[in-house]
C-alpha cells in the first residue's frame, strides 16, 4: 500500500466501524460480521445485545455491531436521496463511497436533520454497550475485514463491494468499484480496542450533536443541492447543472466550488437545542479519556498478534497505515490529549491571529460549548463572533503543537491522530 493510500485509509478510519470475530467468540457474533443479508445480521445482533448483559465478548460485538448499523443509518439515509460524494477532506463523513441512485427521493431538512439523529442515537447505544465491557475482560477476536461491511445501496444484502476492505480500497482510489481488488485486511481485536471503538462513537456525537444543535436551514437550501443534486431541493431547477457538467470532487467544476462558498458563506446558524452543543464538549472529553484507557491497555499488551492499533512493543509496521508506531509517538498523543482536554475545560485558552499575544486574552473553549451563541463560521476566521469568548489567562501556544507536532516525523500528526484516535 503506497503512502497516499495509507493516508486516505488512514482518514476513513474516522468512519470505521470495528468488525471482531474468533472461534471462542460467541456464534452470533460469528454470523453477525459474516452475514451476507441485512435481516440476518439484524437478527444476530438482536441475539447478541441480549446476551450481553451477561457475556462480555457478547457486549464487544454488540457494540461494534451498534456501530456497523449507525454508519449503515447514516450511509443507507445518503443513498436514498440521491447523495453525491463531495470527495473532500474538509467533510469526513460526507467520505463516505455511496452508490449512485437513478431514483433518488426528494428531501427535505427535517429529513436530514433526522438521518443525523438516527445516526447519533445508534452510536450512542454503541458507546455505552461498550461502556458495559469490563475493562479486564479477556477478548480477543479475528476478522478479515472482506467479510464484513454495511448494506450502501438499501438492497437488504451485503455484498462484497460492501466490505469494509472495498470500501477502503474505493477511498484510496477516489470512488467505488465493483471489482474485487481490495486489500486483504485480517486483524485480532482486543480490549484495547473496545476503547478505541467507543472512542470514536463519541467523537462522531459531538459531530452530529453540534450540528444538530443549530438551525442550519439556510446552509440547507442555500447549498445542499451540491451534496443531493437531484433531491427537489429549493434552488434545484436553478443552480444544478447537467449531470455530465457536475464533477466529482468539491473542486472539480466551477458550480462546485461555487456552491462551497455558498455553504461556507451560509454557516451562520442561530442556537436551538444548547444542551445538545454543551453535550458536544463531553463528547470530546469522554473520547479523550478513553484514548488514554486505550493507550494504558495497549501498552500494557505482551502480545503482537495482527494488531489493530499497536504498541511500541508490537514492532512492525500497520497493513492498513504502513506506519510503526514508536514510544515518542506515544508519548507526543499523551501530550496532544492533554493540551486538548485543557482547552475544552477551559484552562488553557485557544488564541486568534486577530489578537496579539501580548493582550492576554484567547478564546475559552469550554465557554464556546456552554454558552452558546450563534455559530457564525466566517466571523469566527475573522474574529468578530469570537469575541464573547475571550478572556485573560494561559495561551496555547504554536510552540506546543509544534513540539507534538516533530515527533510524528514524516507520517504527519493527521495521519497518526486519525489512526490513533
Amino acid at each position: 500500500m503506497t503512502r497516499l493510500a495509507g493516508l486516505l485509509t488512514s482518514a476513513f478510519i474516522l468512519l470505521l466501524p470495528l468488525s471482531s470475530a474468533s472461534a471462542a467468540m460467541p456464534e452470533a457474533a460469528t454470523t453477525l460480521f459474516e452475514a451476507k443479508t441485512v435481516a440476518a445480521r439484524d437478527t444476530a445482533l438482536s441475539t447478541l445485545e441480549a446476551a450481553a448483559p451477561k457475556d462480555p465478548a457478547s457486549a464487544y460485538a454488540a457494540g461494534a455491531g451498534e456501530f456497523f448499523t449507525a454508519l449503515e443509518i447514516l450511509a443507507t439515509g445518503l443513498h436514498r436521496h440521491g447523495f453525491e460524494s463531495p470527495q473532500s477532506f474538509m467533510l469526513p463523513l460526507m467520505r463516505l463511497p455511496v452508490p449512485d441512485n437513478p431514483n433518488p427521493e426528494p428531501l427535505t431538512y427535517e429529513q436530514f436533520r433526522a438521518i443525523l439523529v438516527g445516526f447519533r442515537d445508534r452510536l450512542e447505544k454503541s458507546a455505552a454497550t461498550f461502556a458495559s465491557v469490563p475493562p479486564d475482560a479477556d477478548i480477543g477476536m479475528v476478522i478479515d475485514l472482506t467479510h464484513a461491511g454495511i448494506d450502501l445501496n438499501e438492497d437488504g444484502t451485503i455484498a462484497p463491494d460492501e466490505s469494509m476492505a472495498a470500501i477502503i480500497a474505493s477511498l484510496s482510489r477516489g470512488g467505488i468499484s465493483s471489482d474485487a481488488a481490495a486489500p486483504t485486511l485480517t486483524f485480532r481485536f482486543d480490549r484495547a480496542d473496545g476503547y478505541w471503538l467507543q472512542g470514536y462513537a463519541e467523537f462522531l456525537m459531538a459531530q452530529a450533536d453540534f450540528w444538530l444543535a443549530h438551525d442550519f436551514r439556510s446552509t440547507f437550501d442555500g447549498s445542499f443541492h451540491m451534496l443531493f443534486p437531484r433531491a427537489k431541493l429549493p434552488l434545484q431547477d436553478i443552480l444544478v447543472p447537467p449531470a455530465g457538467d457536475m464533477g466529482s470532487s468539491i473542486f472539480s467544476s466551477e458550480w462546485r466550488i461555487a456552491d462551497f462558498i455558498s455553504m461556507v458563506h451560509l454557516v451562520n446558524w442561530p442556537v436551538i437545542e444548547p444542551e445538545r452543543r454543551q453535550a458536544a464538549r463531553r463528547h470530546l472529553l469522554e473520547m479523550i479519556r478513553l484514548s488514554r484507557e486505550d493507550w494504558k491497555a495497549i501498552r500494557a499488551e505482551t502480545d503482537n498478534d495482527r494488531e489493530w492499533l499497536p504498541g511500541p512493543q508490537q514492532k512492525g509496521e500497520n497493513p492498513l497505515t504502513g506506519l510503526e508506531v514508536g514510544e515518542e509517538q506515544v508519548q507526543a498523543w499523551l501530550a496532544a490529549l492533554t493540551m486538548a482536554e485543557d482547552l475544552l475545560e477551559g484552562r488553557k485558552l485557544l488564541p486568534h491571529f486577530r489578537v496579539t499575544a501580548s493582550t492576554g486574552l484567547g478564546i475559552n473553549m469550554k465557554r464556546f460549548f456552554d454558552e452558546p451563541k450563534n455559530f457564525d463560521l466566517v466571523l469566527s476566521i475573522t474574529g468578530p463572533a469570537i469575541a464573547p469568548y475571550l478572556q485573560s489567562g494561559e495561551l496555547a501556544t504554536s510552540d506546543d503543537f509544534d513540539q507534538i507536532q516533530r515527533q510524528f516525523g514524516g507520517g504527519g500528526f493527521l495521519t497518526f491522530a486519525l489512526w490513533f484516535n
